[in-house]
């Protein structure tokens, strides 16, 4: 018994004087026994507490261009290769995004996401979102990000000299795994747009979906891809299987096993911002702030892109519950 506490307590000293643990420990971590999963919460919480501090990272986001989206993701309603009973929609017109960035700085929120349903923009609609951005900028003053796919690195130095902060390009799912997820481009396309967007001096927000059908080991092996962008920003989603998607019948995961996967998440990215994003409300319900608690420290909030979320003053009022700050 000591010694499986002993093995969690020496990576967390390990973590915290800065160095980095190993292939090995990174294993035995994502398979530690049921009955000392809170222990290893608890590890990554002090981790969490010390290199990250109090502080609750709290985005809102926008779907701005809904829908028909050309590649074949199979977790994704968007995609244009399923029947979903989704509404679909062009690019919002700018008034619209203005007035949800506006909303949000509102409600306290600290950041806003772009997010648009394709491969990436053509350069018609890469200015068009430029335009909006701008206005935000003028009109509202909130943190602006985006996720617009796979963008070239001319655009990301637009992005940049437009003020965006951070760019999401989630990996999705772990490289052994890619391939059962999505045929119409690759793991290695989505790794050099992650690449473009760091040598553009934006800041990386990239992730991945879990619960896909993936194994526990694979979930690491992702951890460990990610960890090695070193992204300022984690989002860890949860698959909701989505009616109509190849992956509508997929088994959900637990919640002990999405708690071992954000707590062993924190050991491999320290201080990295960790998002419990897509599928928080739908699997952990009241046990949420078990996930502030054990190593996340940020959210999403107001809703995703094809399913409803907690609002805002809900959320702020969570993170207060639990002592921290947003």
């Amino acid at each position: 018994m000591s010694s499986e506490i002993e093995f969690i307590t020496a990576c967390k000293e390990k973590v915290l004087s800065g160095q980095k643990i190993s292939k090995e420990e990174s294993d035995r971590l994502i398979n530690t026994p049921e009955e000392y999963l809170q222990i290893l919460s608890d590890a990554a919480n002090e981790i969490t507490r010390k290199l990250c501090g109090n502080v609750v990272d709290v985005e809102s986001l926008i779907n701005a261009k809904k829908g028909k989206c050309q590649e074949d993701c199979s977790f994704c309603s968007q995609s244009a290769f399923y029947k979903t009973d989704i509404d679909t929609y062009k690019l919002l017109p700018p008034e619209t995004i203005v007035q949800n960035a506006m909303l949000s700085k509102n409600d306290g929120v600290k950041s806003f996401c772009l997010v648009c349903a394709w491969r990436g923009p053509t350069e018609k609609d890469f200015e068009q979102i430029s335009s909006i951005i701008d206005k935000i900028n003028k009109e509202v003053g909130i943190e602006v990000n985006c996720s617009l796919g796979f963008i070239t690195q001319d655009m990301a130095l637009k992005l940049k000299k437009l003020g965006v902060k951070r760019y999401n390009h989630n990996l999705e799912a772990p490289r052994s795994f890619f391939s059962q997820i999505c045929t119409t481009h690759t793991y290695d396309d989505r790794m050099e747009t992650n690449l473009i967007v760091k040598n553009a001096g934006l800041e990386l927000c990239c992730g991945g979906i879990i619960g896909m059908g993936e194994t526990r080991m694979q979930r690491l092996e992702l951890g460990l891809d990610l960890a090695g962008l070193s992204p300022e920003e984690c989002p860890i989603n949860v698959l909701v299987p989505q009616q109509g998607t190849p992956l509508e019948l997929q088994t959900r995961l637990s919640i002990s096993e999405i708690l071992r996967t954000i707590a062993v998440f924190r050991f491999l990215m320290p201080k990295t911002i960790l998002k419990i994003a897509g599928g928080r409300e739908v699997y952990l319900s009241n046990d949420q702030e078990r996930a502030l608690l054990g190593g996340a420290n940020g959210i999403i909030t107001g809703g995703y892109l094809t399913i409803g979320g907690n609002s805002p003053p809900d959320d702020f009022q969570m993170i207060s519950k639990i002592g921290l700050e947003a």
